[in-house]
């Protein structure tokens, strides 16, 4: 049994216990608080609006800096920060994951206010387009101006045009908006509408149909459309920006261990991630990094950096719910059992591995210096070993870094260039990585006014008139503190003597817009009556504008013909003119007047095809050529002397035809050394043999008719075949310059002879046409032909032959060429 002292010691030792276990256990739970694991970020962890892209001459300016510097893609703004875009300059801020926000011609941008369902802009001069393709429910975007706050709560594009004293806006793609003027009543803006505030003080308020798009618009939509295709956008969680840049400038890769990765291009041999920017001075984050690369904005703000078989690669992790934007991903280091608060001579840090923590240095005070994993998907990595989810890790036990290892990983500047300069033009070359000691918490270094923006040089400041004019507003600018969140700095920055400092007059504040309390757009003035109106939409198009053209199936030479002078001059195709030739076949039965009709209708034709080629071809004596055709109603009588004028014409005949298909040639890229092979064809001309007998005319009428068969047979070789093979056997209808003949007689041979030679000498530059009826093979200078169906050929002129089978021997040449 128990003595009573027993039983006192046996309590006293029981209260110890007790004591030592509350002792213990809140020291315990406030390591697990301070220390532990949890992903809760900092309430105010919001992804800040990005400067993705510049042109031109931008410049940016932040409240404590010494001035206007040149804007540096890849910055992140706060609230505050000023932007402005020269003439002919453009900018563009990514205020979502799809949604953008650009801005050109003298323009002033401003960030106002930013909360995790609000963004707060203001424009005080020039041209914005807000082209929001997505965004969440409950978000609300503004458009500060000076006549009038526009307040955006659905997807679509909005423009804002502000002057000097007018501002308009304009919704398009369903977008719409209210529009809350100063002193005045909120008011619907519609879709596809306009909306023109003249005035400052209590301006007035019109309405219009939206004007079309302009160059500018059209090339918002395009890059807006080009953005969003961004093939990397598969591999990295919702909501990561910049996403297209990594297509651009990298490739991805399948890794074992690490899942999809991605490999910078382009890089330098001795790179090393965190090397190639400078940190700058953030309110909201504390010191951010930001990188000169175009791509330089997901790799050192999302994932890990992993080394890789010799190369560097960026490694997003598996997919996560929603991405968490950080200042940076990297571990601090200090010297050699000192710290950087302290005064260490550098500063020092190292890209984050795999499934590191990062220790913040930003963010509230509970939230600063304990391991966070927020937006990481992947296993948790301590000391290169894998802990568990609910493991509770304290901040002091993690010493190792596995990115350290690897040669130059780790980037050193002097500790009073940190901030100030580009890493690149202070980095210390040698590091001893063995005597590094991490830091767990903030970096206490002190920024200057230098550290506020993240380029150096010159830049173009806006006008004073445009610097000092206030905006309608819904909310006040918050008030920002003079430290930045998580600096503790202990000295203020340096001070800005002479400093041209943004001090734009307090906004004035108006109501929030209600859905349900805006008032209905102001009615339109009649047209006409406003020159803002646009202009009134020219006739829409009927189907027949867009229908191609068609040419009648039963020409099918002269619309081959046609055809090729549409692709050259995109003519009206005159295929009807041309077919009249044809037309007096059906006289042949008449002995005697057919025969002269038939030259004069081939004349002609040639002449109008010829007039019709020189219009195409810019040369005008077409004319002159038709008047030789009148003449040739006399040749009847002097049919005999037809054979001798041949002699002399054929050689006029080629040549012509020679000129003729070297222009062709020239035209459809045709090889010209074929041309003489057609000129056997000429030898037709023996065809006057059957014209001396004064009664057989209808046999020159047989070979037109024969002409006319073959030639729709080749034109419907030509549309089956790429290559025409029966162009050669279509130059036997160039006898027909044999049918100056007639012209001998006294009274017609000198007016008659020398413009028929005139006619084949001049038209030779503009290539003129085929005769009427005769085939169109000079469109075609490359055919070879078959001489022995050509002999056939000439044996069958030779005889006599009846109108009726004058069809049937053409047929043969033309099937057998080829």
């Amino acid at each position: 049994m128990m003595s009573l002292g027993e039983r006192l010691l046996g309590k006293r030792l029981l209260a110890v216990v007790l004591a030592l276990a509350l002792l213990v256990g809140p020291v315990q739970g406030a390591s697990a608080a301070l220390f532990g694991s949890d992903d809760q970020a900092d309430p105010s962890s919001i992804t800040p609006p990005r400067l993705s892209y510049s042109d031109g001459e931008v410049s940016f300016w932040r409240p404590g800096a010494q001035d206007w510097a040149p804007a540096q893609i890849n910055t992140p703004l706060a609230p505050g920060d000023e932007l402005y875009t020269g003439e002919r300059s453009n900018l563009e801020l990514q205020v979502g994951s799809r949604a953008y926000v650009r801005a050109a011609g003298d323009a002033q941008v401003g960030v106002v206010n930013q909360d995790p369902d609000f963004l707060q802009l203001k424009v005080t001069n020039g041209s914005v387009s807000v082209d929001l393709r997505s965004l969440d429910s409950g978000s609300v975007v503004e458009v500060d101006t000076p006549q009038a706050a526009l307040t955006i709560e659905r997807p679509g594009y909005y423009r804002v045009d502000v002057l000097q004293d007018r501002t308009s806006f304009i919704t398009r793609r369903g977008g719409r908006a209210t529009v809350t003027p100063a002193g005045g009543q909120a008011v619907s803006l519609a879709a596809s509408e306009e909306m023109i505030l003249d005035g400052v003080t209590t301006p007035t308020v019109q309405s219009y149909v939206a004007p079309e798009l302009d160059s500018w618009d059209r090339w918002n939509y395009a890059r807006s459309e080009h953005l969003l295709e961004a093939v990397s956008a598969r591999y990295v969680p919702p909501g990561v920006y910049g996403t297209e840049t990594l297509d651009q400038y990298g490739n991805w890769r399948e890794v074992a261990t690490y899942g999809p990765v991605w490999v910078p291009q382009a890089v330098a041999p001795d790179w090393v991630p965190y090397s190639t920017g400078r940190w700058i001075a953030d309110p909201t984050y504390g010191w951010t990094w930001v990188d000169t690369a175009p791509w330089g904005w997901a790799p050192y703000h999302y994932g890990r950096w992993v080394f890789v078989d010799g190369y560097w690669a960026w490694a997003p992790g598996p997919m996560v719910r929603r991405a968490v934007y950080a200042p940076a991903l990297v571990a601090f280091f200090g010297g050699p059992g000192v710290r950087v608060a302290v005064g260490s001579p550098f500063v020092s840090w190292v890209a984050l591995g795999w499934g590191e923590p990062v220790v913040p240095w930003w963010g509230r005070s509970s939230f600063v210096g304990r391991p966070w994993w927020g937006g990481w998907g992947g296993p948790r990595m301590v000391n290169n070993a894998v802990v568990n989810r609910t493991t509770v890790v304290n901040v002091t036990n993690i010493n190792v870094y596995r990115n350290v290892a690897v040669r130059n990983a780790v980037v050193a500047v002097n500790q009073d260039q940190f901030g100030r300069r580009a890493v690149h033009e202070a980095r210390v070359p040698q590091v001893d990585v063995q005597r590094l000691e991490p830091v767990r918490g903030a970096l206490r270094v002190a920024p200057t006014a230098a550290s506020y923006v993240a380029a150096s040089g010159p830049a173009r400041r806006p006008p004073e008139a445009a610097l000092r004019r206030s905006v309608v507003a819904t909310r006040p600018m918050p008030v920002r503190k003079d430290t930045a969140r998580g600096e503790n700095r202990a000295a203020p920055p340096a001070a800005n003597t002479g400093a041209p400092v943004v001090a734009a007059p307090a906004p004035r504040i108006v109501p929030a817009p209600k859905r349900a309390e805006a008032g209905p757009a102001p009615a339109r003035p009649s047209f006409g009556a406003s020159p803002n109106e646009r202009q009134r939409p020219a006739q829409p198009p009927t189907p027949d504008m867009a229908q191609p053209r068609q040419v009648p199936p039963a020409v099918p030479q002269q619309a081959d013909r046609q055809g090729r002078q549409d692709r050259r001059t995109d003519a009206t195709p005159p295929a009807q003119p041309a077919r009249t030739p044809a037309q007096p076949l059906p006289a042949p039965p008449t002995p005697t007047p057919p025969a002269p009709a038939q030259p004069v209708e081939r004349q002609t034709g040639r002449q109008e095809r010829q007039v019709q080629e020189r219009r195409t071809d810019a040369t005008p004596p077409a004319q002159p050529a038709r008047t030789p055709a009148q003449p040739l109603p006399a040749p009847p009588a002097p049919a005999q002397p037809a054979p001798v004028p041949p002699a002399p014409t054929p050689p006029s005949d080629r040549q012509t035809g020679r000129q003729e298909r070297q222009v062709q040639d020239r035209r459809t890229d045709a090889t010209p050394p074929t041309q003489p092979a057609r000129t056997p064809a000429q030898p037709l001309p023996a065809q006057p043999a059957p014209v001396p007998p004064a009664p057989a005319p209808p046999a020159p009428a047989q070979p037109v008719e024969r002409q006319m068969g073959r030639q729709e047979r080749q034109v419907q070789e030509r549309r089956t075949d790429a290559t025409p093979p029966a162009q050669p056997a279509r130059t036997p209808a160039q006898p027909l310059p044999a049918q100056p003949a007639p012209v001998p007689p006294a009274a017609h041979a000198p007016a008659q002879t020398q413009p028929a030679s005139q006619q084949r000498v001049e038209p030779a530059p503009p290539s003129p046409r085929p005769l009427p009826g005769e085939p169109a093979n000079r469109l075609y200078p490359g055919r070879t032909e078959n001489k022995q169906p050509r002999a056939e050929e000439h044996a069958r002129n030779a005889a006599p032959q009846q109108p009726g089978a004058a069809a049937g021997p053409s047929r043969g040449p033309g099937q057998r060429q080829g």
